[in-house]
């Protein structure tokens, strides 16, 4: 499933299309929708938004598009009317005269008044969104210690969307090595210094990941294992997919668990409870 680094960047690329012009046609593949193609159609786009993993399209007629690109989304931008060859089925098409901007295999999409889009039960209840606003780390310092989070695992707290929008299983592992938590502790089993970290890793992190698409890896280390030939996969993330390579820091081979449903790296050294 795309995380909101990724999110945010089919976002730019969606609104980089669109905003050149209005809308001059719309398809939306559900029925309950299909009335707003006519709303749509002549209305400008003034921005796209990501909230979580959630996409908000904002036209200058009071409406917005929501979409959740769940675990098979994507969004395809391409020359007007040009469609891509994919077995995907297409569930909304947005064009104006240059461009196309189609999202396949979602089926998480909406046509909100502006006014509503607050309440919608996605948008209500997700948390601080790193991307999308202002984010200290010291408001998550006080968010691992409020009542609500403080004796939850991190294991399955970092999924939860209501805790903080956007992050995923490869944030998950990532944030956790950075902060040398282990993966079986909860935010009150921590040292301050813990905490301290981990709010500082969930910024610069998310931060990090969307401005280089993905790459976790501290760029230091990134430019010495690109300099000897390294591919990306390899170089991409600290612990997140390298079960069994040597942990970046002390060597030790890194392990993986599956923890709230989903499969967690971490360093057994770095990371010993």
């Amino acid at each position: 499933m795309p995380e909101g680094p990724e999110i945010r960047i089919a976002a730019d690329r969606v609104e980089n299309a669109l905003t050149s012009s209005p809308i001059m046609d719309s398809f939306f593949a559900f029925d309950q929708l299909k009335g707003y193609e006519e709303v749509i159609k002549g209305a400008s786009v003034n921005r796209v938004d990501s909230k979580g993993k959630a996409m908000l399209i904002r036209f200058d007629n009071g409406y917005t598009i929501y979409s959740h690109n769940q675990l098979y989304g994507k969004w395809v931008i391409r020359n007007v009317y040009n469609y891509p060859k994919t077995n995907r089925q297409l569930r909304l098409a947005l064009h104006n005269e240059k461009k196309s901007a189609l999202l396949y295999s979602a089926s998480d999409i909406d046509v909100l008044r502006d006014e509503e889009v607050t309440s919608h039960p996605y948008i209500a209840k997700v948390g601080p969104d790193i991307l999308s606003e202002e984010v200290l780390p010291e408001a998550l310092y006080d968010r691992f210690l409020s009542k609500l989070f403080t004796r939850r695992k991190w294991a399955g707290l970092l999924l939860d969307q209501s805790f903080i929008a956007g992050i995923g299983n490869y944030l998950r592992s990532e944030i956790l090595f950075v902060a040398k938590i282990p993966p079986s502790f909860r935010p009150v089993d921590c040292t301050d210094v813990q905490l301290r970290t981990a709010s500082h890793a969930a910024v610069d992190l998310v931060v990090q990941s969307y401005k280089t698409g993905g790459i976790t890896t501290a760029p230091d280390i990134v430019e010495t294992l690109k300099k000897k030939g390294y591919t990306r996969k390899k170089y991409r993330h600290w612990v997140f997919g390298r079960a069994g390579l040597p942990c970046r820091v002390c060597g030790s081979s890194i392990m993986k668990e599956t923890l709230a449903g989903r499969r967690l790296y971490f360093c057994p050294v770095c990371q010993k409870e």
